[in-house]
Order: structure tokens, then sequence, then C-alpha cells
């Protein structure tokens, strides 16, 4: 659900605009509006260097847990900012060297095949008249050519090397032959691989550099936070709006309403502070907190993808989860598949036991993993076998031949599911009279989904008296187009060239929409089937490699890396489309017929930032 909100309004003196923003981030409570920022050029610096920041921290923190790395400690800096400088220093250094490494390697690699031999000397007799050109060419090219000859030229081979010949060619300056020339070098390879070994020597020496900053961790944390805490500062001063010739200003704040009071006793105690507080209108931008049950805030993640519902309205939250895993074990739908995700969520859970995203994510990934062995073992596949056939007394559900007709309807409950709610969503907001154009485009179709929908499931699912030729279905389908067509405009009741004139507009909307709503959820069928064909064909591909006769060492050391690396391939990507899909069928489908708005902030307090990404 969303957490009620109280709005703020405080006029306090400029002067003493810092320190009351260091209260209420003590506080913690206190989300201060900071609507059309524009970040000036010092802020702008602010931002680079708490980002700065964070990338030192996160390199820093890669850079220790390296095995030739870990053992090497360093003393620590001063304070934050030094150790930020020295690191920014070394990093640059290092950035440097390693493309100075970079282009010694090349240039070694092209020096190599030449081997030791006196640059000076060699560059003495090309300045004294003597042409120097060097080549290389395929070993039979340079045989060919060395056989044919050349008056004006002497060609020297150096070394034959991966089957090419380098040679050096004196005299004919102007002559082409058939082969690749080189630069003249520069050095031989005994200077490359003193200047690379140079080079990493002092690469190396930086070494010293990172361990002292690794070692300052804790206090580029810390001045990252004061960058942080800085930067929130300028935020509120520079959006709050001035008054008095600028010794006023004038600030907005939310705070949850069941901690408002102590926001209030706050304020009360702080002097030369005057503040109004009220209930939030629908013309505020409110800024939203959700708070969920546990099972609810897993699924969060997932609705922040999209973006977190409008203050005011339903958090859709605990109402698509539970289709969310429904949807994911329906595109998997293999219970091996499942039991590989169940292992790596239980693993991600005993890694990560503090709470925060990640433990959210391997709650997900369990939660997900578990529908999916429910569903893949109701349907009897297990890693692409059919398991029908080892368990024939099992009925186990036909996917392939029963699903596609189910996957439409369990589209449509969706679909009616999120009218109903949007039904509840406007009564909540406006009163029941508003709701009366949904709800009468709710019944139409929840009574032709029963009446015609059911029996075309099954057809011993009718329900007596309530058929599509009945008079009770007629009776509710016309209350259901009353209100569609004379009752959708409140305050317009009277009008019924406007209200059918809406409605029939209403109409056409919700019929095109409403099919291509329900096709949508075709994708279920259709992922599922074919993730378990790919399966199939994997295992068909592996027993198809194995000779006849083979005894069982040969068929496993044949058929184990062929399943591997195939239901790798087939899980990986399975997995990405079951996460998809799903998503996509809440954020369009549901979304839209639950009447879903979104919000354009979400509730973040002021508060102390004395440790990263927080």
């Amino acid at each position: 659900m969303i957490a009620r909100m109280s709005k703020y309004d405080f006029v306090l003196y400029a002067a003493q605009s810092a320190d009351f923003i260091e209260r209420l981030r003590g506080l913690g409570l206190v989300d201060v509006t900071t609507t059309g920022w524009e970040p000036s050029e010092e802020e702008r610096q602010v931002l680079l260097d708490v980002e700065g920041y964070g990338k030192a921290v996160d390199f820093l923190k890669t850079w220790s847990e390296q095995p030739e790395h870990a053992a090497r400690k360093g003393e620590p800096y001063a304070s934050g900012e030094e150790a930020y400088t020295a690191y920014s220093a070394a990093q640059q250094q290092a950035a440097a060297l390693r493309a100075e490494l970079g282009r010694l390697e090349k240039t070694a690699d092209e020096l190599r095949p030449w081997g030791p031999f006196p640059v000076d000397q060699m560059r003495a007799l090309a300045e004294s008249g003597v042409v120097l050109r060097f080549f290389s060419a395929p070993t039979s090219d340079f045989e060919a050519l060395a056989a044919e000859g050349l008056e004006e030229a002497v060609l020297t081979p150096i070394r034959e090397l991966n089957g090419y010949t380098y040679f050096v060619m004196t005299g004919g300056r102007d002559l082409s032959v058939d082969a690749q020339e080189m630069k003249f070098p520069t050095m031989d390879i005994r200077e490359a691989e003193r200047r690379i070994e140079a080079c990493e020597g002092e690469l190396a020496a930086l070494d010293a550099e990172f361990a002292r900053a690794a070692a300052s961790a804790d206090l580029l944390v810390q001045r990252q936070g004061e960058l942080k805490e800085r930067l929130q500062e300028m935020q509120v001063t520079s959006t709050a709006t001035a008054a008095a010739d600028g010794s006023l200003l004038i600030l907005e704040g939310w705070a949850e309403t069941d901690t408002s009071a102590r926001v209030d006793a706050l304020l009360e105690e702080y002097p030369n502070v005057i503040y109004l507080k009220s209930d939030p209108t629908p013309e505020d931008d409110t800024p939203v907190k959700l708070k969920n049950g546990w099972f609810a805030r897993v699924f969060e993640m997932v609705g922040d993808m999209y973006a977190r519902p409008k203050y005011g309205t339903i958090d859709l939250t605990p109402f698509f989860a539970p289709f969310y895993m429904l949807f994911f074990g329906i595109c998997l739908n293999d219970a091996g598949y499942g039991l590989v995700l169940l292992a790596m969520g239980l693993y991600l859970l005993w890694k990560n036991r503090e709470p925060g995203m990640m433990r959210r994510a391997a709650w997900f990934a369990t939660l997900c993993a578990s529908a999916t062995i429910l569903f893949g073992g109701f349907c009897g596949s297990f890693f692409g076998m059919n398991l029908a056939e080892y368990f024939p007394s099992v009925p186990f559900f036909d996917f392939q031949g029963k699903f596609f007709s189910i996957a439409l309807a369990i589209g449509m409950v969706q679909i009616l599911f999120g009218m109903a709610i949007n039904v509840w969503g406007i009564t909540r907001a406006f009163g029941f009279k508003y709701a009366f154009g949904a709800l009468g485009w709710l019944i139409v179709l929840l009574a032709g989904s029963i009446a015609a929908g059911l029996p075309m499931l099954n057809p011993e699912w009718v329900i007596p008296g309530f058929t599509a030729s009945s008079p009770a279905f007629y009776a509710v389908i016309g209350l259901g187009m009353a209100m569609m067509l004379l009752l959708n405009t409140p305050g317009k009741f009277l009008n019924p060239l406007v209200n059918v004139g809406s409605g029939l507009w209403n109409l056409y909307n919700n019929i095109t929409g409403l099919l291509s709503d329900v096709l949508s959820y075709i994708r279920l069928f259709a992922i599922g089937l074919s993730g378990g064909v790919l399966a199939l064909v994997f295992n068909s591909l592996a027993d198809g490699f194995v000779p006849e006769g083979a005894g069982l060492v040969t068929r496993i050391l044949i058929m184990l890396p062929i399943l591997l690396i195939g239901h790798g391939i087939n899980l990986f990507m399975s997995t990405i489309s079951s996460f998809v899909h799903p998503m996509r069928l809440t954020f369009v489908e549901f979304y839209k017929n639950a009447g879903f708005e979104m919000a354009s902030r979400s509730f973040e307090p002021l508060r102390k930032m004395n440790q990263t990404n927080k």
C-alpha cells in the first residue's frame, strides 16, 4: 500500500537554512521538494566528485579482492580528500602507463622477428646513402623473389617465422617488390623489452599508492557522504522560494503521517521557523513511499522498473505479484530448470543475509523458481524429459495440447481483476457515481466470460439459467450497457446525447484494446512451448551423438558436455524471457485495465550519508 503523507510549508531565515537542513537530516524523516533543480557549475562539480568517490571505492574494493593484492597493506591517508587526490593521480598515471605499455608491446611484436641489431649503425648507414628497406613476405614468395634476383638491390633474409620470411633489401630506393614493407626500426628488441620492463615496474610501484587508498576506504566513504550532504543542501537552497529581499526562505517538505509527530516536535523546539502542516491535495506533487508486507515487498523491485503509483491511487504490487509468479512458472515451465534457479536463489539468500536489494532479489528468484518447479511438475517436464513416459499412472497436464485456450482465459481473468481494481480505485478517489462507466464495462465482460467463455473451456462448465441465450444473461448485459452508455459522464446524466456519444467512443476503444490485450497472453503458451521444445532438441542431439552399443561411461562422456552447454543456453534464454514477458503483461495489459497512474517522485527524506550508495 501507499504510505500516508503530511505536507509541510516552512518559512525560515535564509541565514539559518544550513543549520535547519542539518537538523532535518539528523531526523531523517522529511523529504524536501527540490523539483525543477538545475545544477550550477559548482553543483555539477560536486556531482562529479560524488560519482568519482563512488568509482574510487568500487575500484579499490575490486583491486583489494584480487589474489595478488589481498595481502598488500598500506598506511591510510590522513583524510578522505587526501586519499582521493592520491588515488586520482595514481589512476591517471596508471592509465598513461597502460597506454604506453600497449604501444611498446605492439612495437616489440613488430621488432621481435628482426632480433637484436645495432640501430645506431643502421641509422648511420642510411644517413650515408645506403638504402635499407625492411619487408616481410610469405616464405614461398620470398624464395621466388630471391631466385628471380634483383639487379639494383640485394635481399638479405633475417628470420623465418610462422611461414613468413623477414628480410632487408639494400639499395633500390624506388624499386617495387611484391612484399609487405615495414617501418624503419627506431629501436631493437632489447631496447623495447627494457622499456616494457621499466613500464611494468612503474605500474607495480603504483600498487603502493592503491594499497594506501584501499586502506583509506572508510575515509573515502565518509567524504563521499559529506559531499552528498553538501549537494542536498545546495539542492534545497537553490530551489527554495526567496522572500523579503532574500532574507527569508520558503520550503516545502513531506513526512509520513505515522512519523509526523516527531517532525512536529522538532519544529516546535526549533527557533524562528514558521510551519504549516496539511494533508496533500490532488494538485500536489506528493512523493510516494510503499509500505507492503514481506511478500509484496519482494516484488516492489519489479514495479519500480516502470514507476511507482501516484499518491492517492492504489498500489498494485500486492495484486500483480501472484500473477507474476504464475506467469514466470508458466513461461519457464520445467521443474529441472526451476530446481537450478531455486539453488541459485537459496545460495544468494545464504550469501546476502542483511536486508537490502540483493536479499530481495534472492527472494524474488526463490519464489519464481518455486512457481516454476510447481508448474513444471504439474506438466511433467524435467530438463526437457516428459515424465509421463516414466510415470504413466500420474495424470500430468498436457501443456502442448490444452494450454493455448487456458492462457487466454488466464489473461481474461487478470484483465477483469484489473478492471475491478479500477472500479474500486475510482470509487475511493471520486465516489461511486464516477465508476458507473467502468463498472458497466466490467459487468458486460464478466457476464460474457461466465456465460460464453466457461463452456468454451469445458462444455461441462455451464451455469444453469445463465447461458449465452438465457434471459438472465441478457438482463445483466442490458444493465451493463445502460451503465456504459447512459451513466458514464457524472453530472450529465440528464443529457443522453453526451452520454451515449461518450459511451460509444469508449466502447469502441475498449473492444479494440481488449482484443489485443487478451491475445497478448498467448505469449505465455508460446514461450513455455518454445523452451520445452529447445530442451527436447538438446536431449535428442546429445543422444544422437552416442554410437550404437556404447557403454554407460561412453554415453556420459559424450552426452554430458552437450547437455550442459545446451541446457545452459536454454536456461539462460528462457529465464530472460520468463522475466521480461510477464513484466510486459503486467505493465501494459494489467496496469492499463487497472487504471494505473504513475508518480513523478519517490519519498527520499534528507538523512545522514555516512555510507556509500545511500
